[in-house]
């Protein structure tokens, strides 16, 4: 696996919705995408470490339409623009994933004009799939050809033609070589030949090993396409469906099935680290999906703690609502002031921010095995190991305190909460842990010592004097850093401290940090700083 696709939380943005760009391009030269800028420390807050953008290659109108693979869309920006964003986003250590669009192109792009200015003349006729000068199309040219998916806007490309292929490989390596972008995700991989993805993966991974491939993949096995021959992950649609319809229907078992199946020992999926999402561009908001909001922490809570990486879409870390109609998605895709977001519920942003925190800082999230230790209609608890490391997750989508019971490890130790103020309780074999109404815990499995402290981005940037936890008094004494405060590593790099954490394995007290310069996570033993 690519080791920072391992340490990744995603940020989603559609970037002409997000821009507020006008629905048609009339081909003059905006910067609005250098709003992005604006929301670097709004995704530094939330622990964002990678950054998936819809499609910025010029386009006629909803950026799956392309006019140019070389070209950022005019309405956007240009590629100086754009290249001065990416620098930021880098320098933040935010990754870059772009959207590519190479199933097909818009009726503006430059190939297809060329044929219908000179018909069977043009050299470009078999850049197209299944063109013919048999009849006429469904837009009135004097030829056929095929759209995609019945959109005859959307022109199929010829994937078989070398001449096409190499159009769209030397696009990926001008944006790899120019922007240094870190990834593509591959729209519409469903319909994509396999030889062009084998092709692309062994011209993106000669050039830089970590570079990741991410395909759209709505049905079917998705190890048809995520192997080591072609791509390195998919959308996870069963689990997107499966996490909020779970919580309408009271039914963890939906949940916990898809969970078991994909990801458990002998679990179909088990070697694909999948990018999950509860939302995005083409789907309503989660929001909007639930019958009842009260569930959106659970949801969030399972997105964080499942095996994969995590995406949050853009507006949806406020609770924002967007539902698509039969005739438009432009609910979905808004244009969002970061000054000025309407209802927005700013503790369910810090609580997604706490649980990107509790990701980045926990092995066994990251890279862990998955099993399910307790189902039941409205609580389910499943269980993370890595590293030495050991995680339960417990949830309870109920309107009241559940006692849920489950074997830890071992068969004795203590169950260290994260998630709600190191809370402490006694594990011997089988345990029952209390969870208040619609919420959960992330357990971790230690000898006592273990804890987490994150600063809230609502709290002050001092620690408190003291801290206790609940069940067994204990007096957690003020460190002599502080979350917040900046440092020089010995190395000589100026750093943050973004949490502490004991070490799993020696009990020695670590500080995550986040470098000033590079925006890269680390962490280092606290008595070396």
């Amino acid at each position: 696996m690519n080791s920072w696709i391992n340490e990744a939380v995603f940020y989603h943005i559609y970037p002409l919705g997000f821009t507020g760009s006008p629905q048609y391009n009339d081909g003059k030269q905006e910067y609005r995408l250098d709003k992005i800028k604006e929301w670097i420390p709004h995704m530094r807050e939330m622990n964002i470490t990678a950054l998936y953008l819809g499609p910025v290659f010029d386009s006629s109108k909803h950026g799956y339409d392309t006019k140019d693979y070389y070209k950022v869309d005019t309405r956007l920006g240009d590629n100086d623009s754009f290249k001065e964003i990416c620098k930021q986003l880098h320098e933040n250590g935010i990754r870059i994933v772009l959207d590519g669009v190479f199933n097909h192109v818009g009726r503006e792009f430059w190939a297809f004009k060329d044929v219908q200015e000179k018909g069977s003349a043009s050299e470009y006729c078999s850049w197209f799939y299944n063109l013919n000068f048999g009849g006429n199309s469904p837009c009135g040219d004097p030829f056929w050809y095929e759209g995609w998916n019945g959109h005859y806007e959307l022109v199929k490309l010829n994937l078989q033609n070398p001449a096409v292929v190499d159009h769209l490989i030397g696009a990926v390596g001008m944006w790899m070589d120019e922007f240094g972008i870190d990834g593509f995700r591959l729209d519409a991989a469903d319909c994509i030949d396999f030889s062009f993805f084998r092709r692309l993966r062994e011209f993106c991974k000669s050039k830089r090993g970590d570079f990741w491939l991410m395909g759209e993949i709505i049905h079917g096995d998705y190890s048809r396409w995520a192997n080591p021959d072609m791509l390195d992950s998919v959308t996870n649609y069963e689990c997107y469906k499966g996490i909020y319809s779970s919580h309408n229907d009271h039914n963890y078992f939906e949940i916990a099935h898809s969970l078991q199946r994909q990801f458990a020992n002998g679990g179909i999926y088990k070697n694909i680290y999948t990018y999950n999402f509860l939302d995005n561009h083409d789907v309503n908001r989660v929001a909007s999906n639930l019958k009842d909001k009260i569930h959106l922490r659970n949801c969030y809570t399972i997105l964080y703690t499942m095996p994969g990486a995590p995406s949050v879409y853009y507006g949806s870390e406020w609770g924002m609502e967007g539902q698509r109609t039969q005739n438009s998605d432009d609910a979905l895709r808004p244009c969002l002031d970061i000054n000025n977001i309407p209802n927005k519920d700013e503790e369910l942003c810090d609580f997604i921010g706490k649980l990107g925190a509790i990701r980045l800082a926990l092995p066994a999230l990251k890279n862990g095995s998955f099993e399910n230790s307790t189902i039941k209609n409205e609580q389910l608890v499943y269980c993370r190991r890595a590293e030495g490391q050991t995680v339960y997750v417990a949830l309870n989508l109920s309107d009241r305190e559940e006692r849920v019971g489950f074997n830890v490890d071992g068969g004795y130790g203590k169950l260290t909460d994260v998630l709600n103020d190191n809370e402490i309780f006694e594990a011997s074999g089988y345990v029952e842990v209390p969870i208040p109404a619609h919420s959960a815990r992330i357990l971790v499995l230690n000898d006592g010592s273990f804890t987490i402290y994150i600063q809230a981005k609502t709290e002050s940037e001092s620690e408190p004097e003291m801290q206790k936890s609940e069940n067994t008094n204990t007096e957690v004494q003020p460190r002599e850093l502080k979350l917040g405060d900046e440092f020089t590593r010995k190395g000589g790099e100026m750093c943050k401290a973004v949490a502490f954490v004991n070490a799993a394995d020696t009990g020695e007290e670590l500080v995550v940090y986040r470098v000033k310069d590079s925006g890269e996570l680390g962490a280092c033993i606290k008595s070396e700083i």
